[in-house]
């Protein structure tokens, strides 16, 4: 069942090494760029929206989630400011070139309250159904 949640969890997700990835089949095409992390156990992940997406009053849906390399769920980090998950959250942004955010991740595994261990981990940020995925290394500080 998990090699089905790998090629599940691939499809339409674009895999970059840096930059920002580009949306299909918008005119002018928004951009998404999110920034490789390499954090210890409190992390933020920035993330820039670019000004295309707000016009005439859209707010973009964005979700971001953590994964292990299993493709599990690892965690739904907060938006920084907010207090809220990034789970599906409308965001608004008060100028038109664009806005930066920053997510918030406390390095547990969510609902169990146990601190991720050490390892590489898969964060998938969706914006309006635009996938960018990047990958985090966690590394747990030595006793």
């Amino acid at each position: 069942m998990r090699p089905c949640a790998w090629a599940v969890l691939g499809l339409g997700m674009w895999v970059l090494t840096g930059g920002a990835g580009v949306a299909v089949g918008q005119n002018p095409p928004p951009t998404v760029e999110a920034q490789q992390s390499r954090f210890s156990p409190v992390t933020t992940i920035p993330f820039k929206l670019s000004g295309e997406l707000f016009l005439k009053g859209h707010r973009p849906v964005v979700s971001l989630r953590i994964y292990n390399v299993l493709a599990q769920l690892v965690a739904i980090p907060v938006l920084r400011g907010s207090g809220k998950a990034l789970d599906s959250l409308a965001l608004s942004c008060p100028t038109q070139f664009g806005c930066a955010y920053s997510a918030y991740w406390d390095g547990f595994v969510a609902n169990t309250g146990k601190p991720a261990a050490s390892g590489v981990y898969i964060y998938q940020l969706v914006v309006d159904g635009q996938r960018v995925t990047k990958k985090i290394v966690l590394k747990q500080p030595q006793p």
